[in-house]
């Protein structure tokens, strides 16, 4: 019993780790929205997104997430003519950042509910092996 205890452990630390990335990178995309390219007709900042694998670990058989890479969304920058602006290409347009904050922000509050759901996992988890400790101290 305590092994599986151990596996929730373990697999609920690998979502805490995953979703952090996720919130991180959806928090870098946020806070670069309105950035735009240091030249003009150049590219701004690219949208960012962590890639998910399954991961096993081999000593206890225990199923996981872990974050392989970022990686950069490829959907077109929305362009908006602005002919004043530093980064405006010679036809008066800018490219924007192929950030979408509404998206990003529900992104963030659900990788925030899996976080605290992994948590939970985790205190549920403590919370029965300290009471076996408990059961066999008293006994």
């Amino acid at each position: 019993m305590s092994s599986d205890l151990y596996s929730a452990l373990t697999a609920a630390s690998t979502g805490l780790r995953a979703q952090t990335v996720r919130i991180r990178l959806a928090a870098e995309n946020v806070a670069n929205a309105n950035s735009t390219s240091d030249t003009p007709g150049g590219d701004p900042y690219q949208r960012r997104m962590p890639v998910f694998r399954e991961m096993v670990d081999r000593e206890t058989g225990t199923t996981g997430v872990q974050v392989v890479r970022t990686a950069q969304d490829q959907s077109d920058f929305p362009i908006e003519y602005d002919p004043t602006h530093p980064a405006a290409d010679e036809n008066g347009y800018v490219k924007l950042p192929n950030v979408q904050t509404l998206i990003e922000m529900a992104d963030i509050r659900e990788a925030q509910r899996t976080y605290e759901a992994n948590l939970n996992i985790i205190e549920g988890s403590r919370a029965m092996i300290n009471r076996a400790l408990d059961l066999l101290r008293n006994s």
